[in-house]
């Protein structure tokens, strides 16, 4: 009986990355901030497909990023990943907090020294790589220009790692990327 209920608890659990219970609400933050920076990864285009490593049917690693842009008033930076198109709203994939302000890559896989990772929509501080329900669905990979650090650490909120992204942003930048199961 308990080999017949692994299958579906599975399926179970990666559905929830997309469509299951969020305790958080994931709120974008600093809608109104300028989009100065050019967000960029040599592993897709724009408005192109997410490669299936980056995926939870792949690897589950985050995509290389590169960005330029960034204010020189900027004190800390932050990246939010996130699926506008989930069914429940606003599923957060990732979220990285005070990395570097002379930050300008996050290589295929890997945290930048120093950042930290609070929790995603899962309740998760890592990545959690796209993994849509349904159709093709939209990953925004945002990164933002902070006046400082948040100094908040490993593990934090969802809802309170965003409120303290939004509270100081002076810029953001964003990449969009499209994947389909």
């Amino acid at each position: 009986m308990r080999l017949r209920l692994l299958p579906l608890l599975v399926t179970g659990l990666g559905m929830a990355g997309c469509s299951g219970t969020q305790p958080e609400s994931g709120k974008e933050p600093a809608m109104t901030a300028p989009s100065s920076i050019s967000v960029t990864s040599r592993a897709f285009q724009d408005g192109g497909k997410i490669p299936r490593k980056f995926t939870c049917d792949g690897d589950d690693v985050p995509p290389p990023l590169a960005w330029k842009g960034v204010p020189p008033e900027t004190g800390s930076l932050a990246l939010v990943v996130d699926d506008p198109d989930a069914p429940r709203g606003t599923f957060t994939h990732w979220v990285l907090l005070d990395l570097e302000p002379i930050t300008t890559t996050i290589p295929e896989g890997q945290v930048p020294p120093g950042a930290k990772q609070a929790k995603n929509s899962a309740g998760r501080p890592t990545y959690f790589g796209p993994c849509p329900p349904s159709g093709a669905h939209h990953y925004r990979f945002t990164v933002y220009a902070l006046s400082e650090a948040t100094g908040l650490p490993d593990g934090t909120k969802l809802d309170e790692a965003l409120a303290a992204i939004d509270a100081r942003t002076l810029a953001r930048g964003r990449l969009t990327g499209l994947y389909q199961r």
